[in-house]
């Protein structure tokens, strides 16, 4: 007989793998030897909905919650599990291989965020951890959404949107991923592909993004690094910066813009 630290270990791997038949068969099997194991009651529990077998999910994670009363990932599986029943739809099941590496944070290539005004829940009880989304510039946000249908997700804090729409502006690229999701909230991992030559000296995501924004839009503009090519092709380097400086001066206006608002000054030909 396996002992039961192997079969855990097995589980996970599993798991891991989204291989949900063998995790179900494992916990199971773990649960008979250890019926009170509230972390393969949840396991089990979470591979029922990835198979979209809700009554044997609802039952495990019930039995989870009478083991803890306040178990928050119980109750928010069965919410999830209740929208999903009155959509008539499945969890959205990974494809291959959860990559363990996938959020390894890199300083200033890497940033976590918290999405805000999040969209409907029969989307983000679809989500799943490690799903690769969207970045979509709308006016001045940046909204995430899903890869397949486009089904709006959530956006940015209006920080984040107005730094990425500079920077992607200037031609740099990103790659976003689900992180954390329930029904009240979304966390998603941004990670840096490409930088923009315009802005190749400046961090992505800096610890501070509003004071590093207010230097940007305050014209801490500074010049590109040259290379042997843009040397030669001087005209190049200034196309790029008179891009950049448009940007910016974009930024500078919105900014006068909102402090117009929060200090209730108007124009002589607004106030007629």
């Amino acid at each position: 007989m396996e002992s039961l630290e192997h079969l855990e270990t097995q589980a996970i791997d599993a798991a891991i793998k989204s291989d949900w038949d063998t995790a179900i068969r494992l916990n199971n099997a773990i649960i008979k030897l250890d019926k009170h194991n509230s972390q393969a009651i949840l396991r089990l529990a979470f591979a029922y909905l990835q198979t979209g077998e809700y009554e044997l999910s609802k039952k495990f994670y019930h039995k989870a919650l009478r083991q803890h009363p306040k178990l928050a990932v119980a109750r928010q599986n069965l919410e999830r599990i209740e929208v999903l029943e009155k959509g008539k739809s499945k969890p959205q099941t990974v494809k291959q291989a959860f990559d363990p590496d996938l959020f390894i944070e890199t300083i200033g290539k890497t940033k976590s965020a918290l999405l805000c005004n999040l969209g409907q829940k029969q989307v983000l009880a679809s989500l799943y951890i490690g799903e690769e989304v969207v970045l979509k510039i709308k006016k001045r946000k940046v909204e995430i959404r899903t890869k397949e249908a486009d089904a709006y997700i959530g956006a940015l804090p209006d920080d984040l949107s107005k730094r990425l729409i500079l920077f992607i502006k200037a031609k740099s690229t990103y790659s976003a991923y689900v992180k954390e999701a329930t029904l009240d909230r979304v966390v998603i991992f941004i990670r840096e592909e490409k930088k923009g030559k315009t802005v190749h000296h400046h961090l992505s995501f800096p610890t501070n993004i509003q004071k590093n924004m207010d230097q940007l839009v305050n014209g801490d503009t500074a010049q590109p690094i040259k290379t042997d090519e843009n040397e030669d092709e001087g005209g190049d380097e200034m196309d790029d910066m008179s891009d950049w400086e448009k940007l910016v001066a974009e930024a500078t206006e919105e900014k006068e813009e909102l402090l117009d608002i929060q200090t209730g000054e108007l124009d002589d030909e607004e106030e007629e």
